[in-house]
């Protein structure tokens, strides 16, 4: 902190203050709650005073200073907003209005999402249960640094302008996402659009096998060969890494109908997750758990790849995925829809063309996300380094 600072003790600005408001059965009451990590209070939900046990309720103004008694030591401490004016808590929500004289809301704002005052009201919690209580004189006891208004109101109005600038490059970072899945949608709609020069088949005739729920109740093991299951299948992968697992014995028991070969397809046919595919690699040996469902292409009339990619298309998963499952309240494929539905199939050679281009398509997006990752993880850091450096003076 910044030596020409003084350092106060929160008592000096802020002072507990009760708006009571009787709870009347009948009447309705707009309640509170104020998130972890300095994130903010929000309105929570209205309820009829018939549903709490409470028979006051203490109303928040605009510029309250705000904790949740139980987890405040996660950093849940706010500065009310005007959406919660007129929002009313409980006792376990002490609320503190704030002298303006010495200290604007603005800065107490920032200085709820620093790890500083955190740490600050972790160590003065108590309790054994994992939900450990501050009391409100506890809690402003606390020291703040607190620069003269002026100061305030400057280092402020740097905070809230970085903000934006971070606030402004996440939303370029989304826009771009947004707009790279939009393009691989639409050039994987164009590439699956049913030409009159192309075959239109059903899915059957181009698999020499399907195979569907291969095996039920399976026996799992610490250690084994995997197990796929409809969380280990992605938007064209598959996650054996994190797969269940059965014993040989149980692997043998399991695959004498089919046993998952490289290249053959994996669906997810039944819950949230309908209509996600993956691929089996080369090197890969798994079995089927439950919801899955396997397809072996012939390989003289598609490629598996093309027809991955096919399946991952709107030309399938809207165009008639979505309509087989569409307000089904558990969401599944049957065998026998999956067998009719139509493919585009152009000769082999076509098929290579549009899986190259398709695979280069999706490499670049992949890149890009990569780095929108690692570009999300520098800003989430940037805003705790700067109110870091606020908060010491040197901002």
């Amino acid at each position: 902190m910044n030596k020409a600072w003084p350092a106060v003790p929160l008592c000096e600005v802020a002072a507990p203050v009760q708006r009571s408001v009787a709870v009347v059965p009948g009447n309705s009451y707009r309640t509170l709650g104020v998130k972890w990590w300095g994130e903010g209070a929000y309105e929570r939900d209205t309820i009829d005073g018939s549903q709490t046990a409470a028979t006051t309720l203490n109303e928040v103004q605009e510029g309250d200073l705000i904790i949740n008694k139980i987890w405040v030591r996660h950093g849940s401490v706010a500065v009310a907003g005007p959406e919660v004016q007129g929002c009313a808590g409980s006792n376990e929500f002490p609320t503190f209005d704030l002298n303006r004289a010495r200290v604007i809301p603005r800065w107490l704002h920032w200085y709820a999402k620093t790890r500083d005052l955190w740490q600050k009201c972790d160590a003065l919690s108590q309790g054994t249960s994992g939900k450990n209580r501050i009391r409100p004189e506890k809690f402003l006891s606390i020291e703040i640094p607190l620069p003269p208004l002026r100061e305030q109101r400057r280092i402020v109005a740097k905070v809230e302008e970085l903000a934006a600038k971070i606030d402004e490059a996440r939303g370029i970072r989304d826009n771009s996402s947004l707009e790279a899945a939009a393009f691989l949608t639409s050039e994987m709609r164009q590439a699956f659009s049913q030409r009159t020069n192309y075959e239109i088949a059903a899915l059957q005739s181009a698999c020499s096998l399907i195979v569907d729920c291969l095996h039920s109740n399976p026996v799992y093991s610490d250690e084994g060969v995997p197990t796929v299951r409809s969380p280990d299948v992605g938007w064209g992968t598959l996650n054996l890494a994190g797969a269940m697992r059965t014993s040989e014995v149980e692997y043998q028991r399991r695959t004498r109908r089919a046993e998952p070969l490289p290249d053959n397809l994996i669906l997810v046919r039944e819950g949230g997750g309908t209509g996600k595919a993956g691929i089996v690699q080369d090197g890969e040996r798994c079995s089927l758990g439950q919801r899955v469902m396997m397809l072996r292409v012939d390989q003289e009339r598609v490629l598996p790849k093309y027809l991955l990619h096919q399946w991952l298309s709107p030309h399938i998963q809207e165009e008639q995925l979505a309509p087989v499952i569409k307000g089904s309240a558990s969401p599944h494929l049957n065998i026998k829809f999956v067998r009719r539905f139509n493919l585009v199939l152009p000769p082999l050679p076509e098929q290579r063309r549009i899986v190259a281009y398709l695979d280069d398509l999706q490499a670049k997006v992949d890149s890009l996300k990569a780095l929108q990752t690692q570009s999300a993880a520098e800003l989430d850091a940037l805003l705790p380094s700067i109110l870091d450096k606020a908060f010491k003076g040197e901002l």
